[in-house]
């Protein structure tokens, strides 16, 4: 059991997958844009017990539709905040991906808080670290809305954010397999562990 809620992001193997759902993770997604239908259904038919994210960044509301009538997730991810209306509709559970360091998030938190059922926090500044700033700014947006953070999480800070902020969750990222069964999941596993509750 985790201290806290989990998505995984970017799932591409079954290997992540699997390891991510035995270790209690409570959200895998999986890129409707990149990956392979096939391949998604494939890696769907062993995994029980988790909540199935379809991510997309298409801005086209129509794609939308479509990729949410292929792949039938239990949640649907975008980025696409001005057809949010229409979005809602679907008829999924909805996780908002925003910039942290580009978008006007008081405002946007506030103008689409009642469509969403998590706000995921990135960041497009590569060099984009949580500081003490950072964490007080968090811990006041977290307060009042329902955040997973998808930036700056490591091995080192996971529990300490998490005692210093009211976060839904963290976002994390699976990786690409180096061949069948092999892949550099290291800082996702510990990272994982340090999470992991004795309840």
């Amino acid at each position: 059991m985790l201290k806290t809620t989990i998505k995984v992001s970017n799932i591409n193997n079954l290997s992540d997958a699997r390891y991510c759902a035995g270790m209690g993770v409570e959200m895998l997604g999986f890129s409707m844009d990149d990956l392979s239908f096939e391949k998604f259904k494939e890696m769907r038919s062993w995994l029980a017990g988790v909540k199935v994210v379809g991510e997309t960044d298409s801005q086209d509301i129509l794609k939308i539709i479509d990729l949410n009538e292929l792949y039938q997730p239990d949640y649907l991810q975008f980025s696409n905040f001005q057809n949010i209306a229409e979005i809602q509709k679907i008829g999924k559970p909805l996780i908002l991906k925003v910039d942290f360091a580009t978008a006007n998030l008081p405002a946007l938190f506030q103008t689409t808080k009642s469509y969403v059922e998590y706000f995921l926090l990135e960041n497009s500044d590569d060099f984009g670290i949580v500081d003490d700033a950072v964490l007080s700014q968090l811990d006041a947006w977290s307060f009042q809305y329902p955040i997973l953070l998808g930036f700056g999480v490591k091995e080192s800070n996971a529990n300490y954010i998490l005692e210093q902020t009211q976060l839904s969750g963290f976002v994390l990222r699976g990786n690409d397999e180096i061949r069948p069964g092999f892949g550099d999941s290291e800082e996702l596993m510990n990272i994982l562990e340090i999470l992991e509750t004795d309840d």
